[in-house]
C-alpha cells in the first residue's frame, strides 16, 4: 500500500490494492445503539474505504471517530451527517450506517479541503478536480458541508476540469434544521470541509442515475432579476408574492413549506434541474434557493406526491440498468436523496429506497443519506449538476477478473 499524507486539513492518500473484485460489508447501529452492540472485530478489517452516514447527534458522540478507526485500521474513513440514513432495510433517523469496502483492482485517492468562504466554492471545486485528474480516472465521489458551500458552483468547478467524468455525492444534512452539518475525515469531525474520492483503473465501474418525479404546473416564468441563488423577480414582478399566490394555503408556513413546491429550471420543454427554496426575505420580496438560478432562465413551479416520487426513484435506478451493467455482479449503490422528498413522503419514505433495490437487485448493497443537495451526472454520466429534490444513485463496482 502506497500512502502519502498532507496535513490534517488537506489530506491526500493513494491506496493501491491487489487482484479479484471489490468486497463490502455493511453494519448498522439503530437509535441509541453504541459500537458495543457490534461484534468485537469487523468482518472486513482490511477494508481500504469506509463510508459512514449518521445523525448530527451520533457524529457528536464521544470517541465516535476513534471507535471507527479501531474497527478499520487500514481504511480511509469518510462520512457526513444526514437528515435520514438510507439502508437496504429502509430509512432510519438518528442511526449510524457503515459500509466498509475493499477495492481489489482499482486505486483510490482521497482529498479533503477546507471551505474558506462560499464565494470560493467554484475555485475550490476546480482545485480538487485538478488534484484528482488523471487519464485513468473513472469517477469522483464528493461529500460537502451542507450549509457553507454554494453547491452549484462547487460542482461547476469540478465539472469544468473533469467534463466527461461521473461526479456523484451530496451535501451533508442536519435533520432539516439547517443550522450545522458535520463531516468525518478519519480521526476528525468538523464542518466547513469538502471530501472527494477519485476512483481509478480500467476495472473500476462508476456510473449513476438521477430523477425527481416532480410534475410542473402553472405557466412558465422567466427569471428577470437574480443574483446567483437569490431570485428577486419573475416576469418583471416581485418573486415572493407571485410564489405565495401559487402555493396558496401553504404560504403561511414558508419557508419550510417551500420544500413541497420546488422550482424546475427548464431546458426547452423538459425539466433540466430542480431547485429547493431555502429561505425568504419579505422585505426584499426575494427567495433564496439551494443552488443557482440564472437570470434569464425559464422556471416552472413543481408539485408531487408519494407515488410520483417513488416512480422517480425507480427511473433513476432504470437509468443505471440501461448502461448495461451486469446486474448479477455485486455492487454498491450510494443513494443521495433530498430532505424535501422525505418531508413529502413522511412515514412512507422507505418506499423510494425499496423501489431502487427492486430494480438493482438484492446483490446490490444500499447505503446513502437524505441531503441538503445531491450531486449526480445522471443519464449520460458526462454532465454533473447539483440537484435538489432528486433521488440520485452512484453505482460502484469492479469488473470480474
Amino acid at each position: 500500500m502506497n500512502t502519502h499524507n498532507k496535513d490534517a486539513n488537506d489530506s491526500f492518500k493513494i491506496q493501491d490494492v491487489g487482484p479479484t473484485k471489490m468486497k463490502f460489508v455493511q453494519e448498522h447501529l439503530p437509535t441509541k445503539s453504541g459500537f458495543n452492540k457490534l461484534s468485537s472485530t469487523s468482518a472486513l478489517s482490511d477494508a481500504n474505504w469506509v463510508l459512514v452516514f449518521g445523525s448530527v447527534n451520533r457524529f457528536s458522540e464521544r470517541n465516535f471517530a476513534s471507535q471507527l478507526q479501531k474497527r478499520y485500521p487500514n481504511a480511509q474513513i469518510i462520512g457526513c451527517t444526514t437528515s435520514g440514513e438510507i439502508t437496504g432495510d429502509g430509512v432510519f433517523d438518528d442511526s449510524v450506517h457503515i459500509t466498509a469496502m475493499q477495492w481489489q483492482k482499482s486505486q483510490l485517492r482521497f482529498i479533503c479541503k477546507p471551505v474558506n468562504s462560499m464565494e470560493q466554492s467554484h475555485a475550490l471545486g476546480a482545485q480538487i478536480a485538478n488534484e484528482l485528474v488523471a487519464p485513468d480516472l473513472k469517477g469522483v465521489f464528493v461529500l460537502s458541508d451542507g450549509l457553507n458551500v454554494n453547491g452549484s458552483e462547487l460542482v461547476e468547478g469540478l465539472q469544468e476540469v473533469l467534463p466527461n467524468t461521473p461526479i456523484t455525492g451530496g451535501l451533508a444534512g442536519d435533520d432539516a434544521k439547517f443550522t450545522k452539518t458535520l463531516l468525518l475525515n478519519n480521526d476528525q469531525i468538523k464542518d466547513r470541509i469538502v471530501i472527494a474520492v477519485g476512483i481509478y483503473g480500467k476495472d473500476a465501474i462508476v456510473t449513476s442515475g438521477a430523477l425527481g418525479g416532480w410534475k410542473p404546473y402553472g405557466p412558465p416564468r422567466r427569471i428577470t432579476k437574480a443574483i446567483k441563488n437569490v431570485v428577486y423577480e419573475m416576469d418583471n414582478k416581485p418573486a415572493l408574492p407571485l410564489y405565495k399566490m401559487y402555493i396558496g394555503y401553504y404560504a403561511s408556513e414558508l419557508p419550510s413549506s417551500g420544500l413541497n413546491f420546488p422550482f424546475a429550471i427548464m431546458d426547452d420543454k423538459n425539466v433540466n434541474v430542480i431547485r429547493t427554496l431555502l429561505s425568504i426575505n419579505a422585505k426584499e420580496n426575494s427567495m433564496t434557493f439551494a443552488g443557482n438560478i440564472a437570470e434569464g432562465s425559464t422556471v416552472r413551479f413543481l408539485k408531487s406526491d408519494h407515488d410520483q416520487l417513488v416512480a422517480g426513484a425507480s427511473e433513476a435506478a432504470r437509468q443505471i440498468l440501461l448502461k448495461k451493467v451486469d446486474i448479477n455482479d455485486k455492487a454498491l449503490a450510494i443513494c443521495v436523496s433530498c430532505v424535501g422528498r422525505k418531508l413529502v413522503m413522511e412515514d412512507q419514505v422507505s418506499d423510494e429506497v425499496y423501489a431502487v433495490q427492486r430494480l438493482l437487485g438484492m446483490q446490490t448493497g444500499i447505503t446513502g443519506f437524505y441531503s441538503n443537495g445531491e450531486i449526480c451526472s445522471g443519464e449520460d454520466d458526462s454532465h454533473s449538476l447539483l440537484h435538489n429534490q432528486t433521488m440520485t444513485i452512484a453505482y460502484l463496482s469492479e469488473h470480474n477478473s
